[in-house]
């Protein structure tokens, strides 16, 4: 198993554990509030909608994830998903580590 599947795999995995929220409304909304580590946008999301995040990362910084493309996040968390965001720093950090690695 290469680091992009063990990543979309631990996304998965912080779904099934309650560890992620997704869509772009709750994702700002909670940014907004300080609780994400970690937001993972399809690097195929719409440009309003991706232009709407960075905007709000200006004001609340948090890693930033581009590198999946919506199928992939659609099937590791088993939803049809273009935005999701992690609020648990153990899952947030293990992503970013396997990213830093290559994925």
């Amino acid at each position: 198993m290469n680091n992009r599947e063990k990543a979309l795999n631990l996304l998965g995995l912080a779904t099934r554990a309650g560890k992620t929220v997704s869509g772009t409304d709750i994702v700002l909304a909670k940014l907004k509030k300080g609780k994400l580590k970690c937001i993972i946008i399809a690097n195929d999301l719409a440009e309003n909608s991706r232009g709407e995040i960075e905007a709000a990362l200006k004001a609340h910084p948090t890693p930033l994830v581009d590198v999946f493309t919506e199928a992939e996040l659609s099937q590791a968390v088993g939803k049809k998903r273009k935005v999701l965001a992690l609020t648990d720093r153990g899952f947030a950090k293990t992503l970013l580590d396997k990213i830093k690695e290559g994925v």
